[in-house]
């Protein structure tokens, strides 16, 4: 990691060292908002972002994410989590309290297309994607030189339908020893086995070169070229074991026309797809989804 993106860190740890974050899913009733005030009164909390939703009032789900200042946080923390599971009991709570100050580490897989990864690089390094790249992981060489050139650490495991056991039990010991908070597939063109999938829910995200639910699985651009579509997009999801079904958090569109050639809908889609991956990726890492059934709530 290079010195400046080290100091853009440290900055960021010491501005957020009191920072606590609470997501909260649950069935709504009454009380719900006033019993998480209370109790973050109660440690001096001070509230500076709430943000909720309801599928319905009368028996649906309820959501909130609430974005609290506390002194002295850290020694705090383990009290306050101990004390917190009564209330989520109460309202049988599925809920997650996240420090400010802990910055959440990376892994980003690629293979030749590297649109994706130049993108995720330029806004780490703008300090505008606040996380650890604790490594790339590639089938290919050619993003060797632009990741190393970083002080990142590359790997390179070819990977195939033959060797995909070898090469995920290879993939899982790195992201375990490295304790990889997140997984970004930055246009990784490989599928991953159930056991990958399931060792990492909901931490795995991707990016998907159409507006889904159209044109799922490979070729997507050559299928919208044959269709005449007039809008090509991306999409953001969290990865599942259907292909390209898993929860939504972004997607974008631009228009094209007659004119467009299948070369030209994959050069606009190239700047959808940047965009999209990113703001998906800063999204989870701020704590701001929520996966609910096959969607996603994003505050």
């Amino acid at each position: 990691m290079n010195s400046i993106v080290q100091n853009q860190l440290k900055a960021f740890k010491e501005s957020k060292q009191n920072r606590g974050c609470l997501l909260v899913k649950c069935p709504d009733q009454p009380g719900i908002v006033a019993a998480i005030s209370k109790f973050l009164y109660e440690y001096n909390a001070n509230i500076i972002e709430s943000s909720q939703y309801s599928t319905d009032p009368h028996g649906g789900q309820f959501f909130i994410r609430i974005e609290f200042e506390c002194a002295e946080l850290k020694s705090k923390e383990e009290q306050i989590r101990k004390e917190f599971q009564t209330i989520a009991e109460h309202f049988s709570m599925d809920w997650n309290l996240t420090s400010g100050y802990e910055v959440k580490k990376t892994a980003i897989f690629v293979s030749k297309e590297l649109h994706c990864l130049r993108e995720l690089l330029w806004e780490w390094q703008s300090g505008d994607l606040l996380t650890e790249i604790a490594m790339v992981i590639s089938n290919h060489e050619d993003s060797r030189e632009i990741v190393e050139s970083l002080n990142i650490p590359f790997y390179y495991i070819p990977a195939s339908k033959e060797n995909r056991a070898e090469v995920e039990k290879e993939q899982l010991a790195l992201l375990k020893e490295n304790n990889i908070d997140l997984i970004i597939l930055a246009r990784y063109m490989q599928i991953l086995t159930p056991d990958f999938v399931e060792a990492h829910p909901f931490r795995i995200i991707n990016i998907h070169h159409s507006f889904l639910p159209a044109f799922i699985g490979a070729r997507p651009y050559d299928r919208a070229y044959k269709r005449g579509v007039k809008l090509i997009g991306a999409t953001s999801h969290y990865v599942t074991n259907d292909l390209d079904e898993g929860p939504i958090i972004e997607q974008d569109i631009m228009r094209v026309d007659h004119r467009d050639k299948i070369e030209d809908l994959k050069k606009i889609g190239r700047s959808i797809e940047r965009s999209v991956l990113s703001r998906a990726v800063k999204w989870h890492l701020e704590d701001r989804v929520i996966v609910h059934e096959n969607k996603t709530i994003v505050f």
